[in-house]
């Protein structure tokens, strides 16, 4: 096989909820979507700031969270139109995310709208290396009259690193980035400056810490801070045995 082609994940959950992300040539605006009910569709904006023509492919899976681990699953509840896209240099498209379910919005339900620029042909040379940019973006729809989201926090030792687990029992989604967590001598541990990941309604999210650490005993208690979309957190959490 000739070309080789590298896949490069822009989750837009870096970025701010209002603005666009940008990286080559492809933009996209808004980063997150977020509908109540009733509505059943929203826009995004794709951009191409490229001197030459590009595609894209759009799909959407369901996305869960269960027993701390994230699934994303092929789904016809919500779909992209169109499903690929075409854009000249300098063009805008207006895409359209609609939800076809029939049945009402009765509980929070979350998708991934996952972006991907396809590679050009016509510029791909021998033994080169192409990358192909998907943007992953998430999409929620919310019933009217949820609850905000309820966090149950618990902090646990495994080995030589920290594991943390969310338990939202509200109706709305809670994203969290710069996570720190300390114990009660002292002993702290960084999850990262930036997106730490996000707790979806109605669902259990776990994170474990990259380094090394020590303290953090069994029986003990700590304290878990982060900044969330809802403003900071501080709270409390149980050192499971």
């Amino acid at each position: 096989m000739q070309h080789k082609i590298a896949a490069v994940l822009v989750s837009s959950s870096f970025a701010a909820f209002s603005g666009p992300v940008s990286a080559a040539s492809l933009q996209i605006s808004p980063v997150s979507v977020e509908i109540p009910a009733p509505g059943a569709a929203a826009t995004i904006s794709l951009r191409n700031e490229s001197p030459t023509a590009l595609s894209a492919q759009v799909r959407v899976f369901r996305w869960t969270q269960a027993n701390g681990v994230e699934k994303l699953e092929p789904t016809n509840d919500v779909v992209s139109s169109p499903p690929t896209v075409s854009l000249a240099s300098r063009a805008v498209y207006a895409l359209r995310i609609v939800r076809t379910a029939r049945t009402p919005v009765a509980a929070p339900e979350a998708y991934r709208l996952l972006i991907d620029e396809l590679p050009d042909p016509n510029r791909q040379k021998a033994g080169a290396v192409t990358l192909v940019l998907r943007y992953s973006v998430p999409v929620f729809f919310a019933s009217a009259d949820g609850a905000a989201p309820k966090i149950d926090w618990n902090v646990e030792k495994r080995g030589s690193r920290v594991v943390v687990t969310a338990r939202n029992s509200g109706d709305r989604h809670l994203r969290l980035a710069a996570m720190v967590v300390r114990d009660g001598h002292g002993a702290t541990v960084s999850f990262g400056a930036g997106l730490t990941g996000y707790v979806l309604a109605r669902s259990t999210m776990q994170w474990t810490a990259a380094g090394r650490s020590s303290g953090f005993n069994p029986g003990g208690s700590a304290l878990i801070s982060a900044q969330s979309d809802l403003g900071p957190v501080n709270a409390a959490a149980p050192i499971s045995k």
